[in-house]
C-alpha cells in the first residue's frame, strides 16, 4: 500500500503500527561498522598468515597482527562515522563510496605506519606483512559495502527495515504526495511513522484537532525515545509552522522543516535518493547520547559519595524537624522532568504545610509558613539534600534548570515563550541561574524570564568542565545566603 492511500484511509490519525518483523534503520549503522572492522581485522590476520605461509616459515603469532586489525578498524571507522558514512539515508543510497573509502584507509595506512614508527613496534611486525594488509583490507571494504548497499535495498523493497527513532508530522497533502525517492532520502526508510495534521476548514476546530494530535506525536516520542521530528509543510504556511514549533518546545528532540513539494519540483526531487537533502532546522537536539552518558556518569561519581559522607547531616536534621514541629520530615511534591516527565522531587520539609496542587504559594521573606527550624535549614541550603537521591535515581542532575512546582510551571509556560526549552535536559539541584544569583522566589515575569534566559545559556553552551565551575560557585553562593529564604 503507498504512503498516500494509507493516508487517505486514515487521516489525521496514527496510521500506521511497525510490524514485528520490521527491522530498525537505527541498529544499521552499528552492523555496519562492525562489519567493516571486521573485514580489517581478517585482512590483517590474513596478510600475516599468506605472507608467512608463501616463504614457508611458521605461522607467527597471530595477537599482534589481531591488534594491528583492531587499531585499523578504529581510526577508520572513527573518521568515516564522522562524514555520516554508516548513518541513514547515505548507506541506503545505491553509489559505492569508492573514493571516500580509499582515500580513508590509505591515509589510515600511513597513520598506522607513523605510529609503529613512533613507537618502535615495527620490528615485532612483518613490513611484508603489512603490505598484504594494506591492500587487502581496502578490497574487502569496498566488496563488503556494495554486500549491503544491496542488502539493504532488497530489505527496504521488501519493506523490512523501518524508522522507529523519527517521526513525520504534516499536511495531508504533503505527506500524500511524498513518493518512494523522497521516502528514502528523507529517512532512508519507506516504512516512517506519521501524523497528519487535519483538513478541517474552521480555524478554531482545525487548531483543536491539531493539538490533541500532538498529543498523540508527544506520547509516541515518549514511548519510542525517538530522536528526530521531521515537518513536511507548505512553506508559505508559517502560522501552522510557528504552531508545530510551539508544540514542540517540551520535547528533547531535534526537528526539521522537509521541503514541500514546490522546492521539491522546482529541484528535480525524481531524482532524491542519490543526493544530499536541503532541510531547515527548526528545534536544535539536545545533549547528544554521549554527552548524557558523561554528564550521567558526573553525577553519579559525586552524588553518591556525598550522600555517604553526608549521612550524620541527614540524621541529625531528621531529629531536628521531628522535634521542632509536627509532620513528615520529607516534604515530596511533583515537579516536572526531563523531556516534560513528571517526578517527585524530595526535601526536607521546612514548612507547616505540605502544598503540592493546583495551588502552590511560593515562600517568600519572613514567610509565616517557614518553622524555625526551616530558616537555618533554608538558609544554609539543606534542605536541598535529599535532592541527591533524585540525582541517583535519574530524576535529576546535580547541575540544570531548577524544578518548579507544577502550578508554576504551568503557568510559567504562558508568560514565557521559551520556558519549555528548560526541559531538554534533566533539572539540577543547581544550576547557572542559581550560582548567578537568580535564587528565590520569582515574583514578576521578568524574574522568570531572566532565570529562563540563563538557564538556555547553560543548555545551549554545556560543557562538563561548566558543570564543575557551576558545582564550585554554588558552594560559593551557599556562603553567601544571597535569595535565600
Amino acid at each position: 500500500m503507498s504512503i498516500g492511500s494509507d493516508i487517505r484511509d486514515k487521516a489525521g490519525q496514527a496510521d500506521r503500527a511497525f510490524t514485528p518483523r520490521t527491522f530498525s534503520s537505527a541498529a544499521i549503522p552499528y552492523l555496519l561498522s562492525t562489519t567493516d572492522a571486521l573485514v580489517i581485522v581478517l585482512a590483517s590476520l590474513s596478510g600475516g598468515i599468506i605472507y608467512q605461509w608463501s616463504f614457508g616459515t611458521p605461522i607467527p603469532d597471530l595477537l599482534a597482527h589481531c591488534a594491528v586489525g583492531l587499531l585499523a578498524s578504529f581510526i577508520h571507522i572513527l573518521r568515516m562515522s564522522g562524514s555520516g558514512y554508516y548513518d541513514f539515508p547515505d548507506c541506503a543510497k545505491p553509489r559505492v563510496e569508492i573514493t571516500e573509502i580509499l582515500v580513508c584507509w590509505f591515509t589510515t595506512g600511513l597513520l598506522l605506519a607513523f605510529f609503529a614508527f613512533l613507537l618502535k613496534v615495527g620490528v615485532e611486525y612483518s613490513r611484508g606483512a603489512f603490505i598484504l594488509f594494506y591492500f587487502m583490507a581496502p578490497v574487502g571494504l569496498l566488496a563488503v559495502r556494495k554486500v549491503t548497499k544491496v542488502a539493504v535495498a532488497s530489505a527496504l523493497a521488501r519493506g523490512g527495515i523501518g524508522r522507529r527513532d523519527l517521526v513525520l508530522v504534516g499536511d495531508y497533502d504533503e505527506i500524500a504526495a511524498l513518493e518512494r525517492p523522497d521516502l528514502l532520502a528523507f529517512f532512508g526508510a519507506t516504512d516512517v511513522k506519521h501524523f497528519a495534521l487535519s483538513r478541517e476548514e474552521n480555524p478554531d476546530a482545525r487548531q483543536a484537532a491539531d493539538t490533541g494530535l500532538f498529543d498523540m506525536v508527544a506520547n509516541f516520542i515518549r514511548l519510542h525515545n525517538c530522536k528526530e521530528l521531521l515537518v513536511v509543510l507548505p512553506w508559505s504556511d508559517t502560522a501552522r509552522i510557528e504552531f508545530i514549533r510551539d508544540q514542540i518546545k517540551s520535547l528533547p528532540i531535534a526537528a526539521r522543516l522537509l521541503p514541500d513539494m514546490r522546492v521539491r519540483s522546482l529541484t528535480n526531487y525524481a531524482s532524491s535518493a542519490r543526493q544530499r537533502v536541503l532541510a531547515i532546522e527548526i528545534q536544535r537536539a539536545p545533549l547528544s547520547p554521549a554527552e548524557r552518558l558523561v554528564k550521567r556518569g558526573m553525577d553519579l561519581a559525586v552524588a553518591l559519595p556525598a550522600l555517604i559522607l553526608l549521612l550524620p547531616v541527614f540524621v541529625l536534621t531528621a531529629v531536628a524537624i521531628r522535634l521542632d514541629s509536627q509532620g513528615p520530615i520529607i516534604f515530596r511534591q511533583h515537579r516536572k522532568g526531563f523531556n516534560g516527565q513528571q517526578f517527585v522531587m524530595l526535601k526536607f520539609r521546612t514548612m507547616k504545610v505540605m502544598e503540592d496542587g493546583a495551588q502552590v504559594v511560593q515562600a517568600m521573606r519572613e514567610d509565616p509558613r517557614v518553622t524555625s527550624m526551616g530558616r537555618l535549614l533554608r538558609a544554609a541550603s539543606i534542605d536541598e539534600l535529599p535532592q541527591l537521591i533524585n540525582v541517583l535515581k535519574g530524576d535529576m542532575s546535580l547541575v540544570g534548570p531548577r524544578p518548579h512546582a507544577l502550578a508554576h510551571d504551568d503557568y510559567f509556560e504562558t508568560v514565557v515563550g521559551d520556558y519549555a526549552f528548560r526541559h531538554h535536559v534533566k533539572p539540577g539541584i543547581t544550576g547557572w541561574a542559581q550560582c548567578n544569583g537568580a535564587r528565590g522566589a520569582t515574583p514578576s515575569v521578568e524574574d522568570i524570564a531572566k532565570r529562563v534566559t540563563l538557564d538556555l545559556w547553560y543548555i545551549n553552551n554545556w560543557s562538563l568542565w561548566l558543570d564543575i565551575q557551576i558545582l564550585i560557585k554554588t558552594l560559593f553562593e551557599v556562603v553567601r545566603k544571597r535569595n535565600a529564604y
